[in-house]
């Protein structure tokens, strides 16, 4: 199956530098119309992107910013009628030890990460369902998935864009609006200090690209997190143990610790595909024992 994007309209955040850049042009490079969202360097990559025969425009919306991002959308619509793909890309890193980080810095990196990309969703979101077909990825990160020491604001809002597109697909489905996660490790203008230059070179953001476009073409999945750099892609999922059940006199602290290894055991997890699901299961098990 070749992957192409013709006659498709994206929008890509944060596509100055880095790995906004790479995707923009690789999406271009197959077809896609796009619009390149940064503070700096957008043009310079639209610029790039026209050079090559590609169709490209410039825009330098603050994501964090409601009405900057729905002109955002307006301005594609105007100049090609549709919006078929959002790459929630834009970021900045404010990192310190939670003791040490004020309330600025927290809620600076959440806004641009979470809200910002809450706010390019909800921009495109009529569009799509109208259109009945949409595709928008969300860029996480293994520190909202692990944790990284010194980033509280950024682990917290990279979290958050999970739960963000684990509600989306669910209800963007029957419109055919499939979201994903994109979980990169690349050396980028925010990372750029924290490699030597054989990482450097193997976490080149372009080895990410071919993930980003994987998960916003029409065959893509709906609810899919890839993680993706030096070469290795990998599926993230968040799963949950088999569990114990206790009858009701057994419901203690000294029984859960008695079978804390049973309980925490992964030999046979599940992974719900909704947050009622879990419910549903627990629940019937419950019943079934009674």
């Amino acid at each position: 199956m070749s992957i192409r994007f013709d006659e498709r309209v994206a929008i890509v955040t944060g596509a100055g530098q880095g790995l906004g850049r790479s995707h923009a042009l690789q999406l271009a490079a197959r077809g896609c119309r796009v619009v390149v969202n940064d503070f700096g360097g957008a043009q310079a990559v639209v610029d790039e992107i026209v050079a090559a025969g590609g169709q490209a425009i410039a825009n330098d919306a603050n994501v964090c910013d409601g009405a900057q991002v729905d002109a955002m959308a307006a301005q594609a619509m105007d100049a090609w009628g549709r919006v078929d793909i959002l790459i929630n890309n834009a970021g900045i890193l404010r990192d310190k030890t939670f003791a040490k980080m004020s309330a600025g810095d927290f809620n600076a990196v959440v806004d641009v990460h979470l809200l910002g990309s809450a706010n390019c969703a909800r921009a495109v979101w009529p569009i799509m369902r109208e259109q009945r077909y949409g595709r928008i990825l969300m860029t996480t990160s293994t520190s909202g998935m692990y944790g990284n020491f010194g980033q509280s604001n950024y682990g917290a809002a990279k979290a958050g864009v999970i739960g963000l597109m684990n509600v989306l697909h669910l209800e963007g489905q029957r419109n055919g609006i499939h979201v994903n996660a994109l979980v990169p490790t690349a050396a980028t203008r925010m990372t750029a200090e924290m490699f030597d230059a054989y990482a450097l070179r193997a976490l080149d953001p372009a080895y990410v690209t071919p993930a980003a476009l994987f998960l916003v073409h029409e065959a893509a999945p709906s609810r899919t997190a890839l993680l993706a750099g030096a070469g290795t892609y990998a599926r993230l999922a968040i799963v949950e143990s088999e569990g114990v059940y206790f009858p009701e006199g057994e419901r203690t602290p000294e029984s859960i610790a008695k079978h804390f290894d049973e309980i925490a055991s992964l030999d046979n997890f599940i992974e719900p595909g909704e947050g009622l699901a879990h419910v549903a299961r627990i629940l019937k098990r419950a019943q079934e024992a009674a």
